[in-house]
């Protein structure tokens, strides 16, 4: 396979069910079109059922449309029991969607916004479609994490919801560290099963719709910067599709672009913080999410000491 990994190196995507969130806009968009191109069954996951019509009417392939509103647990629960009526099995569920940088604001219940909407809601969707994906072999749970992860990221246990303080970058941060610790728990949990495995990716520095909340000491720089920093949005899905689709991919892996400080380029393996691969702190947050969504997985802690990909951590 290319260096320069790119969707003509996609594998044949004929028979399979893909669930992509967030994907009538930006990443999941070129997500889901690449996947529908290649002969998947595509279902956009998305808030604005309107926009997600006008989405897949842009696409070739099997594509349709689900209403998921990831910032109300009950629509992540109307919106996983529709998906379980629909199909039997599910092949690849892409945890895409998410919100960045917002002003300080509540989900519909009560989480802070950023980490309700990108690692809750997520957290719960998976949860509540897992055993759709379980029995099928090669199936993958992809979350969409983020360089975000290193800056000023910590998982405040002691004020997850950003009651006492708010700021905007921190509070990004630990959502996206948040998907990467999800994802490095969860995959722990799935070995025994030997079928679905957990893969992280992120996008490098994309010019997508996700920016518009950048604070605004920092938004004309941005703006300014964009045609050297950032890359499409086409670009910046590839990390996600070869996390999704590449058949040398292992559980707990991690795919970002293989530029500069990850800022751009083809897809590559990559490494997540230090901080991300503690195991301690990757089962505690796994407890509390499951106390603050009511979601159980159909997985144990059996393989808690499985080893997974990155630096020598102390803990």
């Amino acid at each position: 396979m290319s260096d320069k990994w790119t969707t003509a190196d996609i594998p044949d995507q004929r028979g399979r069910v893909a669930v992509v969130t967030g994907a009538n806009t930006g990443l999941g968009y070129e997500t889901a079109k690449a996947l529908a191109g290649r002969g998947a069954s595509v279902v956009l996951a998305v808030r604005n059922v309107e926009k997600g019509e006008q989405a897949a009417a842009r696409m070739t392939g099997d594509v349709t449309v689900q209403a998921l509103d990831l910032t109300s647990l009950d629509s992540v629960r109307t919106a996983a029991a529709a998906l379980r009526s629909r199909f039997d099995r599910i092949d690849l569920l892409i945890n895409n969607a998410g919100v960045m940088y917002t002003p300080k604001q509540t989900t519909a219940d009560g989480f802070e916004m950023q980490f309700g909407t990108n690692h809750l809601g997520h957290f719960a969707l998976t949860g509540l479609l897992l055993d759709r994906l379980l029995p099928v072999p090669g199936s993958r749970v992809v979350t969409v994490s983020s360089t975000g992860h290193r800056i000023r990221a910590a998982i405040h246990f002691d004020d997850l919801q950003w009651e006492r303080s708010y700021g905007r970058v921190a509070a990004y941060g630990q959502s996206k560290l948040a998907n990467l610790m999800f994802t490095y728990e969860l995959q722990r949990r799935l070995a025994a099963h030997g079928t679905t495995v957990a893969v992280a990716a992120h996008p490098g520095v994309s010019n997508t719709e996700l920016v518009r909340n950048t604070p605004a000491a920092l938004r004309l720089p941005v703006t300014w910067l964009a045609p050297l920093i950032t890359q499409t949005p086409a670009m910046g899905a590839l990390p996600t599709l070869r996390a999704a689709t590449d058949p040398a991919v292992l559980g707990g892996q991690y795919y970002g672009p293989g530029g500069r400080n990850e800022i751009k380029g083809h897809p590559r393996l990559v490494t997540s913080s230090p901080q991300s691969y503690r195991m301690p702190v990757q089962q505690r947050l796994w407890a509390v999410s499951e106390d603050l969504t009511g979601v159980t997985f159909p997985v144990t802690r059996a393989q808690r000491d499985q080893v997974l990909p990155g630096p020598a951590i102390t803990v």
